[in-house]
C-alpha cells in the first residue's frame, strides 16, 4: 500500500547515513587541525543526522518496509576547511530540496505522515544549510584569522587545565 513512501523513506536514509559519515570524516580533520569550534559543528549536525535515520526507520517499520542500511555515497576526502563548508552546504541544499519534493510525493498518495516526517526534515536541513552558509561567510570575511582564532583557543583552553575532548 506504501511502497512509494518506503521507496523515498529509504532513499532518505541513504541521503543520511552518507551525511553521517562525511560530517564524521570533517568532524576528525577539523578536530586533528585545532579547530574546535567546525569540528564541534560537524560532529553536533552528524548527531542530528542520525536521529533523522532513527525516525525515518522508525517510520519505514510502521509501514511493514524494511530499512535499508546503505550509504548513497563514499566519503568525499576533503582536508581544506572552506571545501569542507561548501560541500556540507551542498548536501544539505540538495536534501532540502529533495525532502521537500519527497513531501509532495507522499502527500499525493494520501501519507501525511510521512509528508510532515520529510517536511520536518527539510526544516532541519534548511538550519544546517544556513550554519554552514555563516560559516563560510566568516571565511570570507576572516580568511585564515578565523581558523587561527580557532586554534589559538583550544591551545589556551588546554594550557589552562581543561581537559581534551
Amino acid at each position: 500500500m506504501h511502497e512509494q513512501s518506503i521507496g523515498l523513506l529509504n532513499r532518505a536514509v541513504a541521503d543520511e547515513l552518507t551525511a553521517v559519515h562525511q560530517y564524521m570524516y570533517f568532524h576528525f580533520h577539523c578536530d586533528d587541525q585545532g579547530y574546535d569550534l567546525l569540528a564541534g559543528l560537524f560532529k553536533r549536525t552528524a548527531i542530528e543526522e542520525m536521529i533523522h535515520v532513527e525516525r525515518l526507520a522508525e517510520r519505514i517499520l510502521f509501514l511493514k518496509g524494511d530499512v535499508e542500511m546503505v550509504a548513497l555515497d563514499a566519503v568525499k576526502k576533503i582536508h581544506e576547511v572552506d571545501k569542507m563548508l561548501e560541500c556540507a552546504r551542498g548536501m544539505e541544499e540538495d536534501s532540502a530540496r529533495q525532502y521537500n519534493q519527497w513531501a509532495n510525493e507522499c502527500g499525493a498518495n494520501a501519507d501525511s505522515v510521512s509528508k510532515k516526517l520529510f517536511e520536518d526534515l527539510v526544516a532541519d536541513e534548511e538550519r544546517h544549510y544556513d550554519q554552514y552558509d555563516t560559516e563560510l561567510d566568516n571565511m570570507a570575511k576572516f580568511g585564515d584569522r578565523y581558523l587561527a582564532l580557532q586554534s589559538i583557543e583550544r591551545a589556551r583552553t588546554r594550557a589552562a587545565g581543561a581537559p581534551a575532548d
